[in-house]
C-alpha cells in the first residue's frame, strides 16, 4: 500500500516527484518553556541557549535565524521540555500564529509554539524552507482548538510533503531565492514611489505659490502683492470652544482625524449634534461650499476644501476660512495653505507641547504673496495637471504593489508544481533517474532515519544499565 502511494504521482505535480508526509522523512520535535516568573530560567541574548518564540518571528523576514529576544539559562533549559534543533532545522510555528518558518542558523530551541522538523541531510533546507512557506494555509487549516488554532505533533507528522530528488531541490530553490530576491527589489522600488510624488507635490506647490509655476505670464511677479490671510479672507474663526450637547443621530461634528489631506472623512464621524445646535451657529462657523477647513491642533497643517451642502459643525481645533473671491480663488487659497511655506508659518508660531496648536490670531497673520485672479486661475489649471499627473502613476502604482505582493505565493505555486525546473529536468535526466530519483532518495532517508533510531535505542539501553 505504501509503495503505491509513493509511486503514485503527486496530485499537481509531476512524474519525477513523490508525495510522503513530513513525519516520515524527518523527526518532528517540539519545544518548550520554563517557569515564566522565575527571571533566573532566562539570558540576555546571545548570552545563553537561543530560544525562539512566535513572537520573534512577528515581522521577521530573513530565511535564517540565530537567536530571539532573549535566551535560555542552562537552568531554564534543564528545567523545561525545550531541546536542542541542530543547525539546518526548519523551525515552524504551530500557534499564534501557524506558519511561520525559518531555518536554524545554528543550535537552537523553542518553545512549545513551535514544531520542528529536523531532516537528514538528503534534504536541501532551503527547499524545505520555501516548501512550507508555500503550504501555510493548508497548515493553517488544519489547526485546532477555541481559544486559539494549534497544530499538534500528532497532526504536524501528517503535513503532505513534495519530494523532488536532491539535485532538483536544490535548483528549485536557488530559482526561488532568485525570483523572490527580484520581487523585494521592485517592491522597494514601487515604496519608494509615493515619497517621489509627495515630494513631488510639495514641489508644484511651492513653484505655484512662488510663480516660478507662470513664469511666462505676462507680468509674472511684478502684479504680485503680499497679503495676510485677515486681509484676502471674509472671516477666519474655529469650532465652537463648548463642548456640544450629543444626539444619536442629527448634524455631524468633526474632530481632526475627520480632516484629511484633500477630503472630509464623514464616514469616520461619531458624535452628532441635535439641529438647533448648528442653526444657533454664526455665520462664520458656519461652513458653507468652496469653504476652507485647516486643523490648527496636533496634526496642525491639513487644509481641506468644503465640497458639500451637508450641515456639520466642528471641533475648535479646526479653523475655517470664507475666501473673499475679489481676491482669492478657493483653490488657489487651498493650495496655498497646503504649501511647505505656509506649514512653515504654522511651524514657527505654533505652541504647546503634548499638542501644539496653532492660534487663530496667528493664523490671521499669516502672509503670502498673491497674484492677479486671472493667473490665479491658471496656477489651479497647471497645479490640477500635474496632480492628476501624479495621481495617475500612483494608481498605478498601488496597481503594480497589489500584483507584485501576489508574486511570492504565485512563484511558490510555480515552483511545487514544476513548472520552474521544467526546462532543467529536460536537460539533466540523469540527475531525476535511477539512484538519483526521488524514489531512491526517500529509501536512503528511511535507512538512515532507522540506523538513527537504532543508534539511539543502544545508547538509551547503555544509560540504563549504568544507571
Amino acid at each position: 500500500m505504501r509503495e503505491q502511494r509513493r509511486s503514485r504521482e503527486c496530485e499537481g505535480t509531476i512524474k519525477e516527484w513523490i508525495e510522503v508526509s513530513i513525519g516520515e522523512i524527518s523527526d518532528v520535535i517540539a519545544g518548550g518553556t520554563p517557569k515564566a516568573g522565575d527571571s533566573s530560567n532566562f539570558a540576555e541574548s546571545g548570552t545563553g541557549i537561543p530560544w525562539l518564540t512566535p513572537a520573534d518571528l512577528s515581522g521577521y523576514s530573513k530565511k535564517y535565524i540565530s537567536n530571539g529576544k532573549r535566551d535560555l539559562s542552562q537552568q531554564g533549559y534543564d528545567s523545561s521540555s525545550a531541546k536542542l534543533m541542530p543547525k539546518g532545522s526548519l523551525l515552524f510555528s504551530s500557534r499564534a500564529p501557524i506558519g511561520y518558518v525559518v531555518i536554524a542558523n545554528n543550535e537552537i530551541s523553542t518553545n512549545q509554539g513551535f514544531k520542528n522538523f529536523v531532516f537528514t541531510k538528503h534534504i536541501s533546507s532551503s527547499y524545505a524552507y520555501h516548501y512550507l512557506r508555500s503550504i501555510r494555509e493548508l497548515a493553517e487549516s488544519l489547526g485546532t482548538g477555541t481559544t486559539f488554532k494549534e497544530i499538534s505533533g500528532s497532526t504536524a507528522k501528517t503535513i503532505p510533503f513534495i519530494l523532488p530528488p536532491l539535485a532538483e531541490q536544490k535548483v528549485i530553490a536557488d530559482k526561488i531565492d532568485t525570483l523572490l530576491a527580484q520581487v523585494k527589489t521592485t517592491k522597494a522600488r514601487l515604496n519608494r514611489i509615493p515619497n517621489i510624488l509627495k515630494s513631488f507635490r510639495q514641489s508644484v506647490l511651492a513653484a505655484a505659490v512662488s510663480g516660478k509655476l507662470t513664469e511666462e505670464w505676462q507680468g509674472n511677479t511684478e502684479d504680485w502683492s503680499e497679503k495676510k490671510l485677515r486681509d484676502i479672507c471674509l472671516s477666519i474663526s474655529d469650532g465652537d470652544h463648548q463642548a456640544p450637547p450629543r444626539t444619536s443621530n442629527g448634524i455631524p461634528f468633526l474632530v481632526i482625524s475627520n480632516v484629511r489631506n484633500g477630503f472630509i472623512d464623514f464616514s469616520g464621524v461619531e458624535r452628532w449634534v441635535p439641529q438647533y445646535y448648528f442653526d444657533e451657529l454664526k455665520e462664520i462657523r458656519r461652513p458653507r461650499r468652496n469653504d476652507i477647513l485647516y486643523t490648527v491642533t496636533g496634526s496642525f497643517g491639513i487644509p481641506v476644501i468644503v465640497d458639500t451642502d451637508e450641515r456639520f459643525c466642528f471641533q475648535r481645533h479646526i479653523a475655517i476660512l470664507k475666501p473673499n473671491s475679489k481676491y482669492l480663488n478657493y483653490k488657489f487659497l487651498f493650495f496655498l495653505l497646503g504649501s511647505i511655506q505656509a506649514f512653515r508659518q504654522a511651524d514657527n508660531i505654533a505652541t504647546g507641547t503634548a499638542q501644539r496648536t496653532v492660534a487663530l490670531n496667528s493664523l490671521r497673520d499669516f502672509k503670502f504673496r498673491i497674484p492677479p485672479l486671472g493667473q490665479q486661475t491658471e496656477i489651479v489649471r497647471r497645479v490640477e495637471e500635474l496632480f492628476a499627473f501624479a495621481d495617475t502613476i500612483e494608481q498605478k502604482t498601488n496597481t503594480a504593489l497589489e500584483r507584485v505582493n501576489n508574486l511570492t505565493q504565485s512563484i511558490l505555486a510555480k515552483a511545487f508544481r514544476g513548472e520552474l525546473t521544467a526546462d532543467w529536468r529536460a536537460e539533466n535526466p540523469d540527475l531525476i533517474s535511477g539512484e538519483n530519483s526521488a524514489e531512491a532518495l526517500l529509501a536512503k532517508i528511511q535507512a538512515e532515519r532507522e540506523k538513527l533510531a537504532l543508534k539511539k535505542k543502544a545508547a538509551n539501553k547503555t544509560r540504563k544499565k549504568k544507571a
